[in-house]
């Protein structure tokens, strides 16, 4: 009997973004006009390029969360030397709402990804100390998602999704 693997694992999120977590949270990532992102699933640029709307679960609405949105694959896949790109960073976000909530650390950036499929990946961390305790990094490149987890106290996340996205060429823009 085979063994079903973590699309995480598979996409290989687990093991170089993060380590091996168990999801404890619901989040739904949803760009307009409707596209959930699903593990794995390929986005175009076009329909990436305005903030996707997030909504958290959970079970308290006292708890605070923190949203990472990054990108292992910067510059290129073959030649990651700026990994991690951090594309989009909210804190305090109360549990049971949305993004928009929270406080916006890094402005949402649109992907524009030149070479190769990239990925990118949407992290959800508990903020174990409560509001306002998060800091953000001062840049966006050469972000490391362990680094900053443990710099702000935050341990592993409690729910991720990621999506593809490769450069969008006229005749696939059809």
């Amino acid at each position: 009997m085979s063994r079903m693997v973590d699309p995480l694992t598979l996409g290989r999120v687990i093991g170089e973004v993060v380590d091996s977590f168990t999801p404890i949270v619901k989040m739904k990532v949803v760009y307009n006009p409707n596209r959930q992102v699903a593990n794995g699933h390929e986005l175009m640029p076009s329909v990436i390029s305005a903030k996707p709307r997030v909504e958290i679960g959970g079970e308290d609405m006292r708890a605070a969360y923190t949203l990472i949105m990054t990108d292992p694959d910067f510059p290129s896949p073959s030649d990651p030397y700026l990994r991690e790109h951090l594309h989009w960073m909210v804190t305090d976000i109360p549990g049971t709402t949305d993004a928009s909530f929270g406080r916006e650390n890094m402005e949402y950036e649109s992907p524009r990804p030149v070479v190769g499929i990239h990925r990118y990946v949407f992290l959800l961390f508990k903020q174990m100390r409560g509001r306002e305790t998060v800091r953000g990094p001062a840049c966006r490149d050469n972000f490391n998602t362990r680094t900053f987890s443990q710099e702000n106290g935050l341990g592993l996340p409690v729910a991720a999704v990621y999506f593809n996205a490769q450069r969008e060429t006229a005749a696939r823009r059809r």
